[in-house]
């Protein structure tokens, strides 16, 4: 049985609170610990930088991969284990999706959101089985969490889409959930 990958999608800036770089570390450096596979967006920058050096000062394998027209703007990480450069974002989503086992999702702006739902609808069309974990630091996704809970109330998806996030409160918690699924 081969190790397990998990892809964390997360945002290329760092925000404003310094929790969301300690949770992207943590992160990082837990899924090398535990021999798990990092599959990211292949930055340099933001948490997205901070995930992948954590892995790689702790000897993790990383898995990384970019579309060519990002490669300068988020600084491509070519120092990974694996560093793919893909020619569009939607295949960008389809390596690093096809290539995990689960997924964690930390602060993030408009391209974690898509990750994010891309994830889900897929999960809720029965497409895959994959665990998504929504690391919640400091409360950054109450909002979208009570955003989905509206969708269902409101009847435009049934009760069972809560179902297909966990929300953590940080990335030990991360960590403990990610060793419950791959047990």
């Amino acid at each position: 049985m081969s190790p397990k990958s998990v892809c964390v999608y997360c945002g290329s800036r760092a925000g404003i609170d310094p929790a969301y770089a300690v949770d992207a570390h943590n992160i990082g450096a837990a899924l090398a610990e535990n021999g798990w596979r990092l599959v990211y967006g292949a930055g340099d920058v933001g948490l997205m930088g901070t995930v992948a050096r954590a892995a790689q000062n702790v000897g993790g394998d990383t898995f990384g991969v970019i579309p060519q027209h990002l490669v300068d703007w988020e600084v491509g990480k070519t120092d990974l284990t694996t560093y793919i450069v893909t020619e569009t974002m939607h295949e960008r989503k389809k390596v690093m999706f096809m290539n995990c086992d689960a997924v964690v999702v930390l602060p993030g702006g408009a391209g974690s959101l898509d990750e994010l739902f891309e994830a889900l609808t897929w999960r809720q069309l029965g497409l895959h089985e994959k665990p998504i974990y929504l690391l919640n630091t400091n409360g950054y996704w109450d909002p979208l969490i009570s955003l989905v809970k509206h969708v269902v109330t409101q009847g435009f998806a049934d009760a069972s889409l809560l179902d297909y996030i966990t929300v953590v409160p940080d990335a030990a918690a991360a960590t403990l959930a990610l060793h419950e699924a791959f047990s």
